[in-house]
């Protein structure tokens, strides 16, 4: 499969997607979200999306983080598997309703918001939020121009 375009081709388009990295590398490095949650949480919502690209990225980095191979082959059936604490369950939950927000008139239930905040704080509710739309829009760059999955190195970005 080829690219439709080279995201970091165009001056515009790579500065534009270094402003989308530099907002998530804030999040990642600034918040107290613990790292698996981030993980998984990016995992997640590039599943949902189909994304190739970053679902490579998330999971090797997962990996290389030291996330189990259970635990990355098990994202896809969260709700179905005993590998997941009851905080990572809630910020799955809220990825996945973040991230199917068109499939649901109400977008993220108030019940889903409730039980993220009941295991992280406001700190940590924000950088989720964060995390959530930013992996979205990463996604949704790599779906619209078809950016392949397969040959991502952990680390390659920074």
């Amino acid at each position: 499969m080829e690219p439709r375009l080279n995201l970091t081709g165009s001056p515009l388009m790579a500065k534009s997607m270094k402003y989308i990295a530099s907002a998530s590398m804030v999040l990642i490095k600034d918040s107290t979200l613990p790292t698996a949650t981030q993980n998984l949480v990016m995992l997640r919502a590039s599943q949902i999306n189909g994304c190739g690209f970053c679902t490579d990225m998330h999971t090797k980095d997962a990996a290389h983080a030291g996330e189990t191979p259970v635990r990355l082959n098990l994202v896809a059936a969260w709700r179905e598997a005993t590998v997941f604490t009851e905080a990572e369950r809630a910020a799955l939950e809220l990825t996945e309703q973040g991230t199917r927000i068109a499939d649901a008139a109400g977008g993220v239930t108030d019940e889903a918001w409730a039980n993220a905040a009941k295991h992280y704080d406001e700190g940590q509710l924000g950088a989720l939020v964060g995390l959530i739309a930013l992996i979205n829009a990463s996604n949704r760059l790599s779906v619209i121009t078809r950016q392949a999955g397969g040959d991502y190195q952990p680390g390659q970005f920074g």
